[in-house]
């Protein structure tokens, strides 16, 4: 049974290392930097915006949210509308790996704007 009381699993420090080497395999924007921060129940994707579609000025936009939902043991990737300035949940993810896949793949360019 799980302890109320026990910090979270998620954030930590070694998966968001390990997403941001993840990243690295990524299709699109593969010349800027992006950034994890933790962020609720998981991390927070944030990278330059080099196409300039959601920031002119190519400042730093929030590209994905990977939620770990610990009741259901499935990761949830979230994309960022802009538009809106909400987040849209894109899928469920068994794994954080499967889940950064998706990221990475993006064919209908939803994160890397």
């Amino acid at each position: 049974m799980d302890d109320p009381a026990a910090p979270p699993i998620h954030p930590n420090d070694v998966d968001r290392r390990r997403i941001l080497r993840l990243l690295k395999n990524r299709r699109r924007y593969r010349y800027v930097t992006p950034t994890v921060l933790p962020g609720p129940e998981g991390y927070i994707v944030r990278s330059p915006c080099c196409s300039r579609t959601v920031d002119s000025a190519g400042g730093v936009i929030d590209v994905a949210w990977l939620r770990f939902r610990s009741g259901h043991n499935v990761w949830h990737l979230y994309r960022r509308d802009h538009i809106t300035d909400a987040w849209v949940i894109q899928s469920a993810q068994p794994s954080l790996i499967e889940a950064v896949a998706e990221l990475n793949d993006d064919p209908a360019r939803v994160y890397w704007t």
